[in-house]
């Protein structure tokens, strides 16, 4: 099967559970969803893996159109590396269509930047993911901001957003869906110099 006919898997990192649903951490899985309502999906149990997935297509039909599968990992942020893995050996995905969606601290929030491979700065689902099946995914960075004052890295991303950030969150959220979309069909260098502000 050549690359061009290999399916995309869209990962939306996150933390399973209703008490984790509108945390920072967790906009990978609110990004993933939203892709899933605009391809017609509904999230199910993937069989092979601890994980949610859709399968759908995007982009109009024809050589744009691409077959793709969203999941959100149901292991926790720390181990996320096993069930991408186990989704990318079951749909036959290439580790250079594998797109990992996340929460990015060194980041202002709304802003979003595209890359490919890369160190983990630090993310657990990214240092999970690394260690199973090396750094040469591309990664959707969702800027989320530094915490403010003395507050713990890890008590800021396990909080929800601030009444202020929710303002603008349904825009960045649509803005960072449409990143991947255009990743996946038309590639980094595309979706870098229109989505990376």
């Amino acid at each position: 099967m050549s690359d061009a006919n290999a399916p995309w898997l869209v990962v939306g990192l996150g933390n399973p559970g209703p008490e984790y649903a509108a945390n920072r951490h967790n906009v990978g899985f609110m990004v993933a969803d939203l892709l899933a309502e605009r391809i017609g999906g509904k999230f199910k149990r993937a069989q092979k893996a601890q994980a949610q997935v859709v399968e759908g297509r995007i982009g109009a039909p024809g050589p744009e159109n691409r077959r793709i599968v969203l999941a959100k990992p149901m292991s926790y942020m720390n181990l996320s590396g096993g069930p991408v893995t186990s989704l990318r050996d079951f749909y036959k995905v290439p580790t250079a269509n594998i797109v990992a969606i996340h929460d990015e601290l060194d980041i202002d929030y709304g802003t979003l930047r595209l890359k490919l491979g890369g160190g983990d700065n630090g993310h657990n689902g990214l240092k999970s993911m690394t260690k199973s099946m090396g750094p040469d995914y591309h990664r959707v960075r969702f800027g989320i901001g530094r915490p403010p004052g003395r507050m713990q890295v890890a008590d800021f991303v396990l909080k929800d957003f601030s009444s202020t950030e929710r303002k603008e969150l349904a825009y960045v959220l649509d803005r960072a869906a449409d990143a991947v979309e255009c990743l996946v069909i038309e590639g980094l260098e595309r979706a870098q110099s229109t989505y990376n502000s």
